[in-house]
């Protein structure tokens, strides 16, 4: 696999993302600390964390499937985003943005598994 996981654009990018929403969910109301701030937070994490782990195993196949784990994750941090914007958490240009860096850490991980499946 490739050695370095930090030197992958794809994991670079979902980093960046989790660090956004982290920043962000710094922001929603208190009472959504142990609710939508934990979950989308959760979310965000996995999808670099995933790219981390898959990156470990021994086989492309294995790795792939981590993949598709941070696409999943991915999903469930746009749907997150979707909802902070419709309980006005975040504003439509904030929700916008993010949801822009998502379908860019999406193309990258799609453009990794499809190297993977290639070789």
């Amino acid at each position: 696999m490739i050695n370095n996981f930090d030197k992958l654009d794809a994991w670079k990018k979902a980093h960046g993302l989790a660090l956004k929403i982290y920043k962000l969910a710094e922001n929603f109301p208190r009472t959504e600390r142990f609710g939508l701030v934990s979950q989308i937070c959760r979310a965000a994490s996995s999808v670099p964390a995933n790219i981390v782990e898959g990156n470990s195993r021994q086989s492309k196949k294995e790795y792939a499937q981590f993949l598709f784990q941070a696409k999943g994750s991915l999903s469930e941090v746009q749907y997150f985003l979707i909802l902070a914007r419709d309980l006005k958490f975040i504003s439509d240009q904030q929700a916008k943005e993010l949801m822009n860096d998502c379908d860019d850490v999406s193309r990258l991980i799609a453009g990794l598994i499809k190297y993977l499946r290639k070789g």
